[in-house]
Order: structure tokens, then sequence, then C-alpha cells
């Protein structure tokens, strides 16, 4: 068990050494996951969200109040400046991904993956700041577990789900690929 707890904190410092060009800030909630001990990480699932209560679409608390509402988190959300804010630790099973299925046909994806929310909404387009931050904690994450999969949340559940929306996902597979970072698959953009 102490080995374990160990690894754990290790993986998080590294991670917080790696992403030095962008904040990473623990904001942990307590909705929306289960906690595990152990879980084999292979996949990543990059979504949208943004405040639809009112105001502020990009109102980070009030997102949040709507992740509670509908039972819902994942483990990172990048606000518009590029601060990427971690809601669950890695080890739990974050609920994030729904009724869906990778491009293989294999099902369970929350609890072999990481869920990361860009705040973006159908209109606006992300942001630069936020382009380098998910490319910085994507490779990150690659780094550190056996990625197989960086999907988007509408490839793994094409008809129920849109997101991320307005992004350009071959510029993401593109700065991933300048970095050396090949997971098993690429999902070709639409």
């Amino acid at each position: 068990m102490k080995k374990r707890k160990a690894s754990i904190i290790l993986i998080v410092c590294t991670l917080l050494f790696t992403l030095t060009a962008q904040q990473l800030i623990p904001k942990p909630v307590t909705f929306g996951f289960r906690k595990t001990e152990t879980r084999h990480i292979d996949v990543v699932v990059v979504h949208s969200t943004y405040n639809a209560s009112g105001g502020d679409h990009w109102d980070l608390t009030k997102i949040l109040s709507q992740f509670r509402r509908y039972g819902v988190a994942a483990h990172y959300i990048i606000d518009r400046s590029g601060t990427i804010y971690q809601l669950v630790d890695d080890t739990n099973i974050a609920y994030h991904a729904g009724k869906s299925k990778l491009p293989d046909g294999t099902s369970g994806i929350n609890s072999r993956s990481l869920g990361i929310e860009l705040i973006n909404d159908t209109v606006e387009h992300p942001t630069e700041e936020q382009y380098v931050a998910l490319t910085d904690l994507l490779v990150s994450l690659c780094t550190h577990y056996p990625m197989k999969h960086i999907v988007r949340h509408s490839d793994i559940a094409p008809g129920r789900k849109t997101d991320p929306w307005n992004t350009d996902w071959e510029r993401v597979m593109r700065e991933l690929s300048g970095r050396d970072i090949q997971p098993g698959i690429t999902v070709k953009d639409r």
C-alpha cells in the first residue's frame, strides 16, 4: 500500500513538474467520480463545456455547479486563459464519457480513461492558450500512461455528443506528433 501511494505521489509531482508552461491548480470536486485503488489508463477523451445556466459562459463555478447537478466530472478542465484545473485524481474513475464506444468497439470507457474539458461553447473557438495547455497536458499524460487512444467525445458517442466544439482536432494531433507523441490510434478529423 505504501509503494502504491508513493507512486501516485510521484506521478502527480511529475505531472506538476512537466507542465511548466501552464499552471496546474488542484480543485478537487466531491461528485462525479468513484474512488479506486488501481486502474489501467490508456484513453484520453477531450470534451467542451460552458455555463448554460445564465451569465458568463466561462464561469468555472457555475460550470462546476452544472456538473454537480448532473453527477458528472472530468479529471481536468482548461479555462479560457489556459489554466488547467485538476478536478479528480487520475487514479479515480470520473463520470465524463457516458454511454460510448471506442473506435475498436470496446465500451466501459470511464474505467480506463482520463477526461479533459475545454471551457468553450458552440460559437467560439478554443483560445490559443487553451491549445497550448491542452497539448502540454496531453504530452504529460502520454508520458506517464501507455495511451492507446486520444479521442473527442463525439468520436466515442456519435449521434449523442458533438464536442469538443469548434476545436481544430487536426492541429491538436499535429502538435502531438511534432512532440513525438503517437497514440496507438489517431482519430482523423472530420
